[in-house]
């Protein structure tokens, strides 16, 4: 196990839905246009594949967008005041990860199990770890490497079920300290001694107050994880 660092991504995540750069441009350009099949028109999307973002957005983050039906006044779309607060969320934490000019990254040495798809399951000291890979097969010796800020920290362990399926990777872990920077913290957590380090707003910190010792889960998407071939163990039956 060894530390790098990439370049960041901001993410919200709630009840397991991320909110990403472009849902930000979707309902930033829902405020510009006042209507949801203009700004998909904008973006290149179809009005049907916006309409069903947004409606998973809000199983998770609430009511985003007022949709008015068209009638004598033409209808229209229009952010609730959910949905510029979560659009300035992004927008501050996206600033705060513009103005770190790297990102952390626990990189885990394993081996590939199987490969379904784009995703790849490999053997890692902390267990079995799902990831993006490039063209790895099974046997492979890889590398997979986890972005600080791809990582999210859950207090107490009930959120990790062992026996769960799912494109996310979720381990129980114990807090080792926090790091305070000029406009993020930097939150470091023990999984079976090996250390990950987790980026958050001061929001989300102050929200949790994490002490050292405490039990948490932490959270990624495998889509999120990137599985870096390395050598090809070709002596694998």
């Amino acid at each position: 196990m060894s530390e790098t660092t990439g370049r960041g991504r901001a993410a919200l995540i709630e009840d397991g839905v991320e909110f990403d750069g472009g849902d930000a441009a979707l309902l930033g350009a829902i405020h510009e246009t006042g209507s949801v099949a203009a700004a998909a028109s904008d973006l290149g999307r179809s009005r049907a594949r916006a309409l069903s973002r947004i409606e998973t957005l809000e199983d998770a983050f609430g009511t985003l967008v007022d949709r008015t039906r068209g009638g004598s006044g033409g209808g229209g779309s229009q952010l609730t005041a959910a949905g510029r607060r979560l659009l300035d969320r992004y927008d501050r934490l996206q600033a705060v990860l513009a103005a770190t000019a790297t990102v952390p990254e626990t990189v885990l040495d394993g081996t590939v199990r199987s490969v379904d798809g784009e995703l790849a399951t490999v053997a890692t000291a902390v267990g079995a770890v799902r990831g993006l890979h490039d063209g790895a097969e099974p046997g492979d010796s890889v590398q997979v490497r986890v972005g600080a800020d791809a990582v999210t920290v859950y207090a107490g362990g009930d959120r990790v079920d062992p026996d769960e399926t799912s494109a996310r990777n979720r381990l129980r872990a114990e807090v080792l300290g926090t790091e305070t920077g000029e406009t993020v913290r930097t939150v470091r957590v023990d999984v079976d001694g090996v250390v990950f380090r987790v980026l958050m707003t001061e929001e989300s910190a102050e929200r949790l107050d994490l002490s050292p010792g405490d039990d948490v889960a932490i959270r990624w998407k495998a889509t999120a994880t990137r599985v870096v071939s390395q050598t090809r163990d070709s002596d694998t039956p």
